[in-house]
């Protein structure tokens, strides 16, 4: 097939896939020309909106024409898959989708893989590493593979904004390519360093610059529908407040974005006692209940979503007509890709941006997520070194790391060759391992200048959308003449004072449950904790509650400078006082507390023992005395769960005197903390009250952080 017919055929493919009057733009055909017809690498680097999908697309089309086998497309988020899969029958192309959320459909889709029945199969760069799928399916399918798209690029580099260690196994994958199979990467952020990086992991840049095959295509990063704005508003009331009485303003419909799960819930709470269709959505909404989010946005049923980051890469509404952000990004580039869901097919889309002071607090907590030090990460290596395998919960109780950080650390580590991931969790390969400490601290050095960088652009008086395109490095970033800095106009920062007072009222209504834990880590046996499986019924914590979140937006900054590390101990706070006793007030308890206990605090004696008296006071009930801390034991701050418990294991015990007055009540009792982080403390404590003979334990604290 000559070149005239394959792009006639192009750009068939694309009046199907986006309307008869689509036409292909030049850097699109070069891309589809590129991969086709000289079976080259390519990276494209292109604003969100502008057509990436379609050449992989057509590319894929095309491909199968000539008789290519079925194209695989690394894809980091299910809402992007979805989105993917309806995009391809547009274009005639049938695609399929193998990710945790569909297991039951795995084995007949690789039989239609098999038999030619799929064109394009989206994996996620988890499943790569799977052992069935890396093991059994992997090699058939790369082997075959006519065409290897890696979407949402910028993923693969630690110094993106968005680093995923599975995309590292990226680099395995293109080695056991077979010669001549067309590789695509696409991205719509990524500044230079990115581009350098991912070019010279993918085989498109760097030491292949020189090869026939690499390819780089960038273009401008300007979206002309979007109009920017900053709105600095002075509390957490006043700009919900200003989001309530503007949010009927807002063209169509968006996505209100927050900095964490707590404040979805909060804000899409007060958005429906306003009488707005609004959901939240993040990491943690239940899968079936996101889909129906993401559905209900697409079909114009919500006005708004309100969401973390966790709604982002590819979801692809074309009429979304506004994004607000309450709180700030810590990266421009991170804030560029998320205002990239808006606009896509509408004239005008609203950008708005609603900084707050707690944002840093935010940043600064997420930052010390980063890769652990060097020493942290050898205790995995040892351990896995002293074992034939372990699970990540069997692993957990020997090392100084949470859950989410020491998976990471096992997928840097598998990438790298030091472990390997196999049935029944992971197992050290014995291969040498380096720890880059010069990368690693060049990298966090990024992310405090990227943070900078996103104060300056709430600070800037220039052209916003010139801002974030410099940022990325756009070579063709020129102001926009659009922005509230260019135009001179924009939305106001006036509110008022109902909308304000309203807001307040809602953010000051304390209140949430705190679930009870209902089963032991694994592995205590290894840290001389004999317990394991479930926490039975009768040594159990009642479903508890507090005050707030630490991470609210309305009690969250209350709380932080109550609890802060540095913060005085002291008696409770009237206004505090008078919210616990709403909390409790509200509290539907099946049977009332027959008593009060404070849990004993060594660094907050004066605050929890307060707490207690006041509450056992106020609710006439008998203050039965404290949960006695050993002063034999050190206590640590320990970072998973198994160390949590270990931790509290020995800290703790219940007085005889207590024992005796607890062997004597008819009801449960309330247990009195400051704060609560995991859990475990008040599980262990529980467990001991229940075993001194309290019939029910009713934890109360002023604050979580959960």
């Amino acid at each position: 097939m000559d070149e005239h017919a394959l792009r006639e055929l192009a750009e068939d493919r694309l009046r199907a896939l986006a309307g008869p009057e689509a036409a292909l733009r030049e850097d699109q055909w070069s891309a589809i020309r590129a991969l086709v017809l000289e079976r080259r690498r390519a990276l494209v680097v292109q604003r969100t909106g502008w057509g990436k999908s379609a050449v992989y697309f057509i590319a894929t089309a095309l491909l199968r024409e000539l008789g290519e086998g079925p194209t695989v497309i690394v894809s980091p988020l299910l809402a992007l898959m979805r989105n993917q899969v309806e995009a391809a029958a547009a274009a005639g192309v049938r695609a399929a989708t193998i990710n945790s959320a569909n297991p039951q459909e795995w084995a007949d889709i690789e039989e239609q893989v098999a038999v030619g029945d799929v064109d394009v199969l989206l994996v996620s760069p988890e499943r790569l590493n799977n052992p069935d799928f890396r093991d059994a399916i992997l090699p058939e399918l790369t082997h075959s593979a006519g065409l290897l798209v890696v979407d949402e690029a910028h993923c693969i580099s630690d110094w993106g904004h968005d680093f995923r260690p599975d995309y590292r196994r990226l680099r395995t994958l293109l080695t056991e390519l077979p010669e001549g199979v067309p590789v695509l990467a696409t991205t719509a952020t990524a500044n230079d360093r990115v581009v350098q990086d991912v070019s010279e992991q993918l085989g498109v840049g760097g030491e292949f610059a020189e090869a026939p095959g690499a390819m780089v295509l960038r273009g401008s990063l300007d979206r002309e529908s979007l109009r920017l704005g900053v709105v600095r508003l002075p509390t957490a009331q006043a700009r919900l407040g200003w989001l309530a009485r503007h949010l009927a303003e807002l063209p169509g419909s968006g996505i209100i974005y927050t900095l964490t799960v707590a404040a979805t819930e909060e804000v899409a709470g007060y958005l429906r006692e306003q009488g707005y269709e609004v959901a939240s959505y993040s990491g943690r909404t239940d899968p079936a209940e996101r889909q129906r989010a993401e559905e209900d946005l697409l079909g114009n049923r919500v006005k708004a979503l309100v969401a973390t980051s966790a709604l982002g890469m590819g979801f692809d509404k074309p009429d979304l007509g506004f994004v607000v952000h309450l709180g700030a990004p810590s990266s421009p580039i991170a804030y560029y890709q998320q205002i990239g869901r808006a606009g896509r097919g509408v004239r005008r889309a609203d950008v708005l941006l609603l900084p707050g002071p707690e944002d840093q607090e935010i940043w600064r907590y997420f930052a010390s997520l980063a890769f652990p030090p060097e020493q942290v990460v050898r205790s995995v290596l040892n351990t896995l070194s002293q074992h034939d395998v372990l699970s990540t919960a069997a692993l957990e109780p020997h090392v100084e790391l949470g859950r989410t950080r020491l998976e990471m650390v096992l997928k840097v580590l598998d990438v790298d060759g030091a472990v390997r991931r196999v049935k029944g969790g992971w197992t050290a390969t014995g291969q040498e391992w380096s720890y880059d400490a010069e990368r690693y601290e060049r990298i966090a050095a990024e992310r405090a200048a990227e943070q900078r960088a996103m104060l300056d652009y709430l600070a800037t008086d220039g052209c916003r959308m010139e801002f974030l395109r410099r940022g990325l490095d756009d070579p063709h970033a020129e102001p926009c003449g659009r922005c509230d800095n260019c135009t001179g106009a924009g939305y106001g920062a006036d509110v008022d004072d109902d909308a304000v007072r309203e807001a307040a009222e809602r953010l000051r209504r304390p209140g949430i449950d705190l679930g009870p834990r209902k089963t032991w880590p694994s592995g205590m046996d290894a840290l001389g904790v004999s317990v394991s499986g479930r926490i039975p019924a009768a040594e159990q914590a009642s479903t508890g509650r507090a005050v707030g979140r630490l991470t609210d937006i309305g009690w969250g900054n209350r709380l932080r400078e109550l609890l802060a590390a540095g913060a005085p101990d002291q008696e409770l706070p009237e206004d505090l006082f008078q919210a616990c006793v709403q909390v409790l007030a509200a509290w539907d308890w099946e049977q009332r507390p027959a008593g009060v206990v404070a849990l004993g605090s060594r660094t907050r004696p004066v605050l929890v023992r307060d707490l207690a008296s006041r509450i056992a006071a106020i609710g006439r009930l008998p203050l039965l005395g404290e949960v006695a801390t050993n002063p034999s034991t050190t206590p640590r701050r320990a970072t998973n769960s198994a160390q949590r418990v270990a931790t509290t294991w020995r800290q703790f015990a219940v007085p005889e005197e207590l024992a005796g007055k607890l062997a004597a009540l008819d009801g449960p009792v309330l247990l009195m903390d400051d704060w609560t982080d995991t859990g475990w403390t008040l599980a262990v404590v529980s467990r001991l009250l229940r075993q001194a003979g309290a019939p029910a334990v009713l934890p109360f604290a002023l604050a979580s952080t959960a």
